[in-house]
């Protein structure tokens, strides 16, 4: 991003690491500009970050993935294979040393 495209408010994200955030402050030093990024308080180089988009879908697609690995894993721990197992068991614990 070119230093006039940013400004204080503005939501980006650092794509070498994927850290996302909202620009604090705008800082020159040594006649490079940085900004601010309230997630980690440090200073990124502005030429380096990018426009960052809501990630409200990305978060809603986590939740929904792990909804249905939990019903998958409920659905094998009340399946007879896993019971069957656990029948077959003698409740001892030996760990071999």
């Amino acid at each position: 991003m070119h230093t006039e495209e940013v400004v204080v408010g503005m939501r980006v994200r650092y794509p070498r690491t994927g850290t996302t955030g909202i620009v604090q402050r705008i800082e020159t030093v040594r006649g490079n500009t940085f900004a601010e990024l309230d997630s980690t308080h440090l200073l990124y180089h502005i030429d380096q970050l990018i426009p960052a988009k809501a990630t409200e879908k990305v978060s809603t697609t986590i939740i929904e993935d792990a909804k249905k690995i939990i019903a998958q894993e409920r659905e094998f721990a009340a399946g007879s294979e896993l019971q069957e197992a656990l029948k077959n068991i003698d409740q001892s614990c030996e760990g071999g040393g």
